[in-house]
């Protein structure tokens, strides 16, 4: 097998290439670029010695000097949980989806997971000069923060929820909604002591427990009691089983923060003998790819995140081209499997 042979003598930048060509180091740049202001026996003669040497121009350089970097920050922050990881099968389904959609209209991704130690941590991401747009996954507890930003930096959408009067984009689920279509769900059932399995810090969260709140409140009931977990995977399944003794005494029926908390519940009300959904109907909220192979499969709530990360990368696409992009708010749905 012949195997090609290496270029003669690599060069590195531009400024030998025009030396090796005896051009200025602006004729090797219009030329490289093909821009007929080279004639055409010129442009070609550069080309070839670029391509025999090795020579491929600096793209991230080129960008910057037209101010475009072809690169788009997608940012996860975690100010209200800092021990959840990139791994959690939520951040890898939306990413998955976000990164197809910039990739297949030429942009790159720098993905940053981001603790908000510092006020600026936002500023200092759009004001780096590296990014043409930002993609945040998201608001945690940092809508203050994204608030400032929004007030001058407009190529920004944001996952998440949409309160009146808010500056940022955002695209995202009706999540008080949600919450009451899984409240009515166990309701349906003839759940009459509901809890929340998850935490109320994050605005989404927040909207989803108070979505059950008003689902009870709709049939009478008492408020759900909240039984704090956090998304972290590292510590949630210990957190749900020291909450057993209260869902064996107290508890019917759980709406849970998230698919992934759904799921630990699931295992640790097998393991302590409870049948789902005989003894104690469950709903999670998400509808992850993992919730129709749970055994049993894991009655949800839709945030339709397919169609979310598409939105965001659209609205992004306007607003770096100087239009507007409003809010989108979406629909939820129930997608009733077997454990509710």
């Amino acid at each position: 097998m012949n195997l090609p042979s290496p270029p003669k003598g690599r060069i590195r930048n531009i400024a030998e290439l025009a030396r090796i060509a005896g051009v200025s180091t602006g004729t090797v740049s219009r030329a490289l670029a093909g821009k007929t202001l080279v004639n055409q026996e010129t442009r070609e003669r550069i080309q070839a010695l670029a391509r025999e040497h090795g020579f491929r121009p600096n793209q991230m350089a080129r960008r910057l000097r037209v101010q475009e970097t072809r690169v788009i920050g997608v940012v996860v922050p975690l100010g209200h949980e800092r021990r959840q990881h990139l791994s959690d099968p939520f951040f890898m389904t939306i990413l998955g989806h976000l990164a197809d959609a910039l990739t297949e209209n030429g942009y790159d991704i720098m993905l940053s997971r981001v603790i908000p130690d510092e006020e600026d941590w936002l500023e200092r991401i759009v004001d780096s000069g590296m990014l043409d747009g930002v993609l945040l996954i998201g608001q945690s507890d940092q809508f203050e923060a994204i608030e400032r930003v929004a007030e001058y930096y407009k190529p920004m959408v944001v996952w998440g929820s949409h309160q009146p009067g808010q500056r940022h984009c955002t695209v995202g689920v009706d999540n008080r909604k949600g919450g009451r279509l899984a409240g009515d769900c166990l309701i349906a059932r003839g759940c009459r002591q509901l809890a929340f399995l998850g935490e109320v810090h994050a605005p989404e969260l927040s909207q989803r427990y108070q979505g059950l709140c008003d689902a009870a409140s709709a049939a009478g009931l008492p408020a759900p009691q909240v039984l704090e977990t956090h998304l972290a995977s590292d510590i949630m399944a210990e957190e749900i089983a020291g909450h057993m003794a209260t869902i064996r005494s107290k508890v019917d029926g759980i709406a849970a923060a998230s698919d992934l908390i759904a799921m630990h519940a699931v295992r640790a009300l097998a393991d302590q003998g409870i049948r789902v959904p005989d003894d104690v109907p469950v709903t999670g909220f998400d509808d992850l790819p993992l919730a129709e192979q749970t055994i049993p499969r894991l009655t949800t709530i839709s945030q339709s995140v397919p169609q979310g990360a598409r939105t965001m990368v659209q609205s992004l696409f306007a607003r770096i081209a100087g239009e507007d992009a409003p809010s989108v708010e979406m629909a939820p749905l129930l997608v009733r499997r077997d454990t509710a």
